[in-house]
């Protein structure tokens, strides 16, 4: 394990209250442990149905390829009535899988963003195809200046679909928090969809813990087993807004 793991799962400055909010590690490091060794037993990430069941696309296998490594996190909460409960996270996508059974949901609406994007999607692959078969000039200029207004009219829009909620029942939308440019992969993290998913659901957050599992990622920032901070230029902007009225 990391020897440098750090004081604080995640923080993060709330623009509305001025302040900055925490949650640390606490139990939930033990409980990141608990999900490794069942990790270790199973081979898979949906371990929560029987084996006959399984999913191939969510074998652990994956993370030791071309895909490289991905973010977990476990979020230890409690409901009302004190009872703790164990929420738990991966990074992203798994596989192409933006739900699984078990695992803390996106934040976006995934049927909207599927049919989003395979139109627009098709578009921009057409454009590619008459592209490919134009030689240097003014019309392939174009094409590709056309190609390119469609990309970045598509991540607005994918981005207009995530929902950030609060523990005070307030939501904002992604662009709120980042004035100069939405960064690549913000809202999709561990502790932003653990946190979202606890406020929609009243519970209270009490401790949370992050880990990486798989082929090291190509930067050499992330190693198998490792335990790591959320991340601060597309974590940390979003997560002090959502802890806004708990820590």
């Amino acid at each position: 394990m990391n020897p440098g793991i750090p004081e604080y799962a995640c923080a993060g400055y709330c623009p509305v209250c001025r302040e900055t909010h925490f949650l640390e590690q606490g139990e939930a490091r033990q409980h990141c442990f608990g999900l490794m060794k069942t990790f270790e037993q199973k081979g898979r990430i949906d371990f929560h149905v029987p084996e006959e069941r399984a999913d191939h696309r969510l074998s652990l296998d994956y993370l030791f390829g071309e895909a490289r490594g991905q973010m977990f996190g476990v979020l230890e909460c409690k409901d009302s009535a004190g009872e703790v409960l164990i929420l738990k996270a991966f990074s992203g996508q798994y596989n192409g899988i933006w739900n699984i059974e078990g695992w803390a949901p996106p934040l976006l609406d995934v049927e909207r963003f599927d049919s989003l994007v395979f139109d627009i999607d098709r578009q921009i692959k057409e454009l590619g195809n008459r592209i490919a078969w134009l030689a240097k000039g003014e019309e392939r200029q174009r094409l590709m200046g056309q190609r390119k207004k469609l990309s970045q009219g598509l991540m607005k829009e994918i981005h207009a679909l995530y929902h950030v909620c609060n523990f005070r029942s307030e939501v904002k939308s992604l662009f709120d928090f980042f004035p100069n440019g939405i960064p690549t992969g913000a809202g999709d993290c561990c502790a932003p969809k653990l946190l979202n998913e606890a406020a929609k659901r009243n519970l209270i957050p009490v401790s949370l813990a992050e880990f990486y599992w798989g082929r090291p990622n190509r930067s050499g920032t992330r190693e198998h087993g490792c335990f790591y901070a959320a991340c601060a230029e597309k974590c940390r902007p979003i997560l002090g807004y959502i802890l806004c009225g708990v820590t």
